[in-house]
């Protein structure tokens, strides 16, 4: 069986700053509030690196993660253990200044056995196209 590193980059735009991007991705307890595929965030300390949490899906299943890297206007990094599955899932969150708007990036990496990485991957990142645009509209809010 081959382990490789499955990847998908998505990238949208917004006419929110990076500090304004990164105060609605760092609340983590209001993800719920933008993004459909949350129904809950239960995090056990402050927004970052080494603070694990445990996000509540709409069907009502759980998945615990671990924060990464967190850097303030910059973006953060979040480590997913998919033990059933075999794999470990690492989605980072980037925001960058694009005139006076943000670039946001998503990069799904999966690691694993090839098939079941590339399920997991495109399960994980089907909806990131959706996602950036609402956590666009939810910093643009902030901005306005």
């Amino acid at each position: 069986m081959e382990f490789k590193m499955w990847v998908r980059e998505i990238t949208g735009e917004c006419d929110a700053t990076p500090a304004e991007v990164f105060a609605v991705l760092a609340d983590a307890r209001a993800w719920s509030e933008w993004n459909d595929g949350v129904a809950d965030v239960r995090i056990d300390g402050p927004f970052e690196a080494e603070t694990s949490a445990v996000m509540v899906f709409p069907d009502g299943s759980e998945l615990p993660f671990e924060l990464t890297w967190v850097e303030a206007g910059r973006g953060y990094e979040d480590l997913t253990p998919v033990p059933d599955a075999g794999v470990s899932v690492r989605v980072r969150h980037e925001i960058e200044a694009l005139g006076t708007g943000s670039r946001v990036t998503y990069r799904c990496t999966v690691e694993g056995p090839d098939e079941v990485a590339a399920e997991v991957g495109a399960g994980v990142s089907e909806d990131f196209a959706d996602v950036i645009a609402a956590l666009g509209v939810r910093a643009e809010q902030m901005h306005g």
